[in-house]
């Protein structure tokens, strides 16, 4: 046979093998749809007029083609989804609130099938026990609402359209969390759907090492359908609290943020929360410093309580207490969106966002500090990004965040004084994103980590993830990762629920 028979025969062994493969694929997904569409399960698939809102990010940094997008009403429709996808051989993902910053809840990539948990909603509270059982298709405003009709309360994040399910995966930390904790330790029992399908309740006592896991890496091993909780007397009285210090030179921003870190360490009461923000100054080398806290202690204490740190720090351009003292009330107000998210579109942002979490026994420099307010002060006013910095409250010798061992949950870094978030939006907050953005937090980050010593051990926080994070494993789970992968080999030995930041099992780590 010449040389171009060869070449031709050759030609069409392939073109037929593509055509096989194309085949097998279309019959996986015809099966995939008609497994699906015989449970009973609500489905969304590429080609139908609603697959491109089904399948929107929140960050529109990111677009993915799931195989299909699911909205499953009960734990046993659940159940039938994660089963019809393994048995076809696809990458099962939850999705609660959306609220993923690099779209893990489409997958973090294509061809995954999502399980939306938005029409598994129910709150039902036990009053004879201040227990209540919370499906995790609820969001965080909707829960707070229906507590407090009941005088109750949990901690939780102050963004009311953050879903439930994904707020307590990876930790939860809001303003009652220095009080309370984070909003994964109320919980004591998890209903959820491991990879085979099967329907489990996980606590300390039955299937221990899921309850661990479900509590700081929970999308990684299991469905959760919904989640059992210990409540809180809503406080009596309540308060947002709001100053702001316009154009500060960055010298002064950077001595303003050791004496916060000063202050922290000093043991301010647990009723007492706050975070520090970042904005653009007026000019290069001046920054916009904020407070947000909330008091949960005795009316008239706010403020006395703070006034150790605000003795040392210049006047500032604006102050306020909010609220009119009811716990709901000061929590309407510090949230950035209505509490009542039941008939809210689901916003959307175009943006990168990046953490740093600082160890309480080995905090940060003077150094440190007026090497991130210059750099703000500089690189961020020249941006042409829309960005913020938050440092956020955590630890301090009250806080009930550090009361629970690193490794008494999956979640691992409770010996945070405290978290950073970085986050910056395109101009427009639609894309494209700028190339430079990237850089530009990458830049915030390391005008703290370069003036730290060479062990310093920070970590980040899963709940505000990053795609692009180096040793991402270390970061956000640190000593708990090994027993983490240990955990997955059992649960979940073929990586049914995957997405690019999920544990690993041990096997993928030495492919």
């Amino acid at each position: 046979m010449s040389s171009p028979q060869v070449l031709a025969r050759l030609g069409m062994i392939s073109l037929q093998i593509l055509v096989l493969i194309a085949l097998s694929v279309r019959s996986v997904s015809a099966y995939l749809k008609e497994s699906l569409t015989h449970a009973g399960v609500r489905s969304v698939f590429p080609g139908d007029t609603n697959y491109t809102s089904a399948s929107k990010a929140f960050n529109l940094r990111f677009t993915f083609s799931p195989a299909a997008v699911t909205f499953p009403t009960t734990p046993d429709q659940v159940a039938l989804v994660v089963k019809a996808a393994h048995d076809n051989n696809y990458i099962v993902v939850p999705r609660g609130g959306g609220h993923s910053y690099v779209a893990n809840g489409l997958g973090g990539k294509n061809g995954s099938v999502v399980v939306d948990m938005s029409s598994m909603k129910a709150i039902n509270f036990l009053a004879t026990t201040n227990t209540a059982v919370i499906e995790t298709g609820n969001r965080l405003g909707d829960i707070a609402l229906a507590l407090n009709a009941v005088g109750r309360a949990l901690p939780h994040g102050s963004c009311a359209e953050v879903g439930i399910g994904g707020h307590t995966a990876f930790g939860g930390y809001g303003f009652s969390s220095r009080q309370w904790g984070l909003a994964l330790d109320p919980i004591f029992a998890i209903n959820a759907v491991l990879a085979d399908g099967t329907i489990v309740r996980a606590t300390k006592d039955s299937h221990p090492d899921l309850f661990w896991s479900l509590k700081g890496a929970a999308p990684s091993f299991a469905i959760t359908t919904s989640i059992e909780v210990n409540t809180f007397a809503a406080p009596s009285y309540a308060t947002g609290i709001k100053f702001s210090w316009k154009d500060m030179d960055y010298e002064t921003a950077g001595k303003s943020m050791f004496s916060f870190q000063n202050f922290s360490l000093s043991g301010p009461p647990a009723s007492f929360a706050g975070e520090l923000a970042f904005t653009r100054g007026s000019q290069s080398g001046l920054v916009t410093l904020g407070f947000t806290g909330a008091w949960y202690g005795a009316n008239g204490s706010a403020i006395p309580t703070m006034q150790p740190w605000l003795d040392v720090m210049p006047p500032p351009s604006t102050s306020s207490l909010l609220g009119n003292g009811s716990y709901i009330d000061a929590v309407a107000h510090l949230s950035p969106t209505p509490l009542n998210t039941s008939s809210a579109p689901l916003t959307t942002d175009t943006f990168y966002a990046k953490s740093l979490m600082t160890p309480e026994k080995d905090p940060m420099t003077l150094e440190a500090f007026t090497s991130f307010m210059e750099y703000l002060s500089t690189e961020g006013f020249s941006s042409e990004t829309l960005w913020f910095a938050q440092m956020e409250l955590y630890g301090g010798p009250n806080s009930k965040i550090r009361e629970i061992a690193n490794d008494a949950t999956a979640f691992s870094r409770r010996d945070t004084l405290f978290t950073f978030q970085f986050y910056a939006s395109s101009s427009t907050r639609q894309p494209p994103y700028p190339i430079d953005g990237l850089s530009f937090l990458d830049g915030m980050a390391d005008s703290v980590t370069s003036k730290m010593h060479s062990g310093w051990s920070y970590g980040a926080y899963a709940n505000y993830i990053d795609n692009r994070l180096q040793n991402w494993q270390s970061l956000y789970f640190d000593a708990n990762y090994r027993r983490l992968q240990s955990i997955k080999d059992q649960l979940d030995p073929h990586n049914v629920f995957m997405f690019p930041t999920s544990i690993e099992t041990t096997k993928k780590q030495f492919d």
